[in-house]
């Protein structure tokens, strides 16, 4: 039998420490707990919340996360956490109890993963048209209405969900990087699919049509609520210039306003363009530039706001 060994990884976050093991503790599936009632599925995690410092534990792939309070250093502990967990797992116990999942037949789909201008955001492509308009959430309550949506929020790695045509880009917290996810992820996403598991509710369909029909009537409205002939300018250009190209990255710059005292355009970035490191030099440089020289003196500045 494969001796199990345990080696420490710090994230991002200081009170965040990685315990990767050498084989993969989890099918696939991720685990967050937060207190010891939580872990029932996961006696190591009730184990290791007896420590009085431990604050969260995550069980995925091959390593378990541990978030601390702020009463220790991990420099003080994290070598006895570390035997803890290894002499847990070398005892023959598992890390997480996982249900059997019962068989049943499903729907043939296709899922890969595109690596995104945002280190932060993976996109995930599907052979099959997922929603009809573009969907973000950027927590478990707003996804209230898309339950492909929640069941992804419960990965303790996810922190934001963008859906649109035939993708979903997942942007992930910084305690796992996505060579030890994107797979977890791709399986999840085809599964969920695969077992015909409800993209967005018709709540969520019936609002989104709502909310294009009210911006149509905007569009082509001549009275004093619609929108001027510049901001419709201004629409045109990036449906036939600008959004094809962002959602061939995972993401979507949405119109907000447009001020015609300052020329100041608003827009929204969401998905992979939300937080983007390189947003700013594509508003500028690709965006403003753009609508700079196709309507003359009418733009002075673009502007973002992360959706």
């Amino acid at each position: 039998m494969q001796k199990i060994a345990i080696k420490i990884q710090p994230t991002n976050n200081s009170t965040i420490l990685k315990f990767e093991a050498n084989v993969f503790l989890t099918e696939h599936k991720s685990y967050e707990f937060k207190n010891i009632d939580d872990a029932k599925n996961s006696p190591l995690a009730q184990q290791l919340f007896y420590l009085p410092f431990v604050k969260t534990v995550f069980v995925s792939g091959n390593f378990i996360g541990i978030e601390r309070y702020s009463i220790v250093e991990w420099s003080d502990v994290q070598d006895e956490v570390a035997e803890q967990i290894e002499n847990y797992l070398n005892s023959g116990q598992k890390a997480v109890i996982e249900a059997d999942v019962t068989n049943k037949k499903k729907v043939p789909v296709t899922i890969y993963a595109e690596s995104t201008p945002n280190p932060s955001v993976m996109k995930f492509v599907s052979n099959k048209k997922l929603v009809a308009a573009p969907y973000e959430f950027k927590s478990i309550d707003e996804a209230i209405h898309a339950p492909i949506a929640k069941s992804l929020f419960n990965l303790p790695f996810v922190k934001e969900v963008f859906l649109d045509d035939n993708y979903l880009s997942v942007t992930k917290y910084d305690i796992a990087e996505w060579e030890e996810i994107t797979m977890e992820l791709r399986e999840f996403i085809r599964d969920y699919i695969a077992d015909g598991g409800e993209i967005v509710s018709k709540e969520a369909i019936q609002k989104a049509n709502e909310i294009a029909q009210q911006k149509n009537e905007q569009l082509y409205s001549t009275t004093a609520n619609g929108l001027d002939d510049t901001s419709k300018q201004i629409i045109d250009i990036l449906e036939e210039y600008v959004k094809p190209a962002v959602a061939s990255d995972g993401g979507n710059i949405a119109f907000e306003s447009y001020d015609k005292d300052s020329k100041i355009v608003k827009l929204i970035l969401q998905g992979a363009c939300s937080g983007c490191p390189s947003s700013t030099f594509t508003l500028k440089n690709g965006i403003e530039t753009m609508l700079k020289n196709m309507l003359n003196d009418k733009v002075s500045e673009v502007v973002a706001i992360n959706g």
